[in-house]
This record gives C-alpha cells, structure tokens and sequence, in this order.
C-alpha cells in the first residue's frame, strides 16, 4: 500500500490517480471526506487527518510500504514557519514510528539554505529531519517555480491591463507544471530504486523570464502589447493579503522573491534529460491557464 499525504493539491492527486491507474493499493490523507470522494470513488481508502497532528498520521501511515509526503500549503497560518515545523515533525513521527524504507518528498528550489528563502526554509527542515530517520531511503524532489504561481496573473491582467510581480522580469526561471512533479513521484513510487538520502531536481522543460510569459499569455489572450511590471514589495503585500494570505505569508512570500531575484534561491544541477520535465509553458497556458481567464471573464 502506498499513502499520500496533500492527496487533493496539485501534486498529491496526479500521484495518487497514476497509482490507482497502475492498479496499486492506495491511502489518501486529508482534511475534507468530499474532496478525497474522486480518489476513493477508484478504490483508493481514505484516512481523515490534519497534517500537523503525529498522531494521526501515525495511524495513516500504518501498514504501507512507502508514502509521499508533503507539507501541504496554509497560506493563512498566522505563523506560517512554525506551521511548517508541526508537519515536519508530524511527518517525522509517523514515518519512524511505522518503520518506513520508502519516502518520495516534495521539497523545492533553494532547499540547500537554511534561511532566507521564505516558505521553502520549511522545506530544507524537513529534508533535514528526515535525513536523520535511520532506515529510511528517501528522495527529496527539489521542484523549480510552479507554473501555478501564474494563475493569480489572470485578476491582475484583467483589472490592469498588464501582468506585475515581485519577480524580476528578465531572471530565466526554470517554470514547471505540477503535473510533471506528480507524475515523476508516482514513477518514482512505482520503482522504487532509490537509496539511501538522495536529491532529483525537476526544472520544468526550459528556463523562462516573465517578459517571455507576458508574450505568450499575451498570444493566448488576445493582447499582443501585454508587458510584465516588477511591482515594489510596499505596493504588493496588500494585495496578497487581500487575495487571502496572512500578513505573515506574504512576508514571506516577498522574501522567496527576492532570494529568487537575487540568486540565493537557484538550482544547482545542469539542465539534463533527467531533470527536464514535458509540460511547456505554452502547454500550460492553453490547458490550464486560459480556461482560468475565460471563466474569470466569464463571471465579471
């Protein structure tokens, strides 16, 4: 059997769906019976628990041979860090008292630092702490910049007229489709041929700038003229915190930027097959974004 932890986010369901799809015998963990429903509607079992309770997660995990694991987002957390830290150590708990060999884990970009990097610090204590779990072989999936993190583009574009961020409008970012992470996982669940603590990076198909984004949603959206703005931290954390984050996470938010701007947060492989993934940005914005815009538009 095999659990996922973050079964209803991006990742978690492309893991868990190519999983059932193999025929494999599959746990998924959340918060909402509803929305776990298209898992277990498959024959997945589904176990009810919140990410930073140990004890749960310790009755979740019991009897699977390997697990996905996750800190799954809280973008409201009053305290986002410590937040994190609580599923860490749920994690650890649960993957140590049930004696696991197999862990496939969502960490990012920039997770070789300690600090400085926003949200993601929370991901470099979690590879921490479960490097030092003895027995465990685990592989720490450092994923580059969701094509996700484009989404919020579609309010701005259409009360704007432009795209605007934190983000440096010339930095080549390697831009990934979560789908792509999930599906590397569930492979990776399937084969289970790692050993030991090992790191993959997971760079998206090529590095993109926003200015490229801009050109390509602009194709997609009928405004051929469409730019990138880089906005001023002071004009962007209202806005963040109108869209639903704590004031804490948009700090933190902004801090990730400007690790990213400034070289702090970066990958450390060379581009290779192995760590290329096929879902283009072009790809991304006609499947995923731009159903987005048209419904935005749609309900304005």
């Amino acid at each position: 059997m095999y659990v996922i932890t973050g079964a209803t986010g991006n990742t978690g369901s492309v893991v868990a769906e190519r999983l059932l799809a193999a025929g494999e015998t599959v746990r998924v963990v959340g918060r909402d019976p509803q929305r776990l429903e298209r898992f277990t509607q498959k024959g997945a079992e589904s176990f009810i628990a919140d990410a930073t309770d140990a004890g749960a997660l310790t009755k979740a995990f019991a009897g699977a041979k390997a697990v996905y694991a996750m800190i799954p987002p809280n973008i409201a957390s009053p305290d986002v860090r410590a937040y994190e830290e609580s599923v860490s150590d749920a994690l650890r708990a649960a993957i140590e008292k049930n004696a696991f060999q197999y862990a496939v884990v969502l960490s990012s970009v920039g997770a070789d630092k300690s600090h400085g990097t926003g949200p993601v610090a929370g991901l470099h204590s979690l590879e921490k702490k479960l490097e030092a779990t003895p027995g465990l072989n685990a592989l720490f999936l450092r994923a580059g910049y969701f094509m996700e993190n484009l989404l919020p583009q579609v309010g701005v574009i259409q009360s704007i007229g432009s795209m605007a961020g934190p983000v440096k409008e010339d930095l080549p970012l390697p831009m990934i489709a979560t789908r792509d992470i999930g599906a590397f996982a569930a492979e990776s669940l399937l084969k289970l041929d790692f050993v030991r603590k090992s790191t993959h990076e997971l760079q998206g198909p090529r590095d993109v700038t926003y200015a490229d984004v801009a050109k390509i949603v602009g194709a997609a959206v009928g405004k051929a003229d469409l730019v990138y703005r880089l906005a001023p931290s002071a004009q962007l954390k209202p806005v963040l915190v109108q869209m639903g984050m704590s004031s804490n996470m948009a700090d933190l938010l902004l801090e990730m930027a400007g690790a990213l701007n400034s070289g702090h947060m970066k990958m450390l492989e060379p581009r290779s097959a192995a760590n290329t993934t096929p879902t283009t940005l072009e790809t991304f914005v006609a499947e995923i974004f731009m159903p987005a815009y048209r419904g935005k538009a749609s309900r304005a």
